[in-house]
């Protein structure tokens, strides 16, 4: 009984999140970020104010990790890949599940990522909101290779270069059409290969 309470508590709590997130992304889309407050987001998804900050630190954060702190990180999809398999590829594999997850809601993030582009001082923010997780990320590529996170600079680097690519393949990717792991794996090629100019053919007069 005591699991099952739990369950639907955690369920709950879940729904509760996930009516935020929406609430401020729609008013975002409506309003502009900057004219959002956090009385009418609460508002809007039908709970008390106290209760949005029982979920979310602020409104920026509603809207850049709707997933909150129960998220799954890329750090912890990393160590379940195969130890043998090189870093950028268990990187790759490690992502794909939640690149899935993006695509089937793809309207969603789309909008999400336009609120993003159009309002200068959010991406600094996401950026600042994304260093635990791309710490977290730094210790598992450490983990992975051997490394010391505090003194050596590869496993810093690698999450830095990786969440830098991720995010820049997220802002190409909301305005267009292509699939988000074309995009992602197009920005990881390009690092792989030590981000060479592309080569443009051209135009015949």
């Amino acid at each position: 009984m005591v699991v099952v309470t739990t369950g639907l508590r955690e369920r709950k709590k879940a729904d509760t999140r996930a009516a935020l997130a929406a609430a401020v992304l729609r008013l975002s889309v409506e309003k502009g970020f900057e004219h959002v407050t956090v009385e009418e987001v609460a508002a809007a998804a039908d709970v008390s104010y106290r209760t949005f900050f029982n979920h979310f630190g602020s409104k920026e954060e509603a809207l850049l990790l709707p997933d909150g702190a129960d998220r799954i990180r890329l750090a912890d999809r990393l160590a379940e890949q195969d130890p043998a398999v090189p870093v950028l590829a268990a990187l790759r594999a490690a992502m794909q599940e939640d690149l899935a997850r993006v695509q089937d809601d793809a309207s969603t993030w789309r909008a999400r990522f336009s609120v993003i582009a159009a309002t200068p001082a959010l991406l600094p923010r996401l950026v600042e909101l994304s260093a635990t997780d791309e710490r977290a990320l730094a210790e598992s590529v450490a983990a992975r290779t051997g490394a010391d996170v505090d003194t050596d600079l590869h496993p810093v680097l690698v999450a830095a270069v990786v969440s830098a690519a991720v995010r820049a393949a997220f802002l190409r990717w909301h305005g267009g059409d292509r699939p988000l792991a074309a995009v992602v794996d197009e920005a990881l090629d390009a690092v792989a290969a030590g981000l060479p100019t592309p080569t443009r053919e051209k135009k015949v007069q």
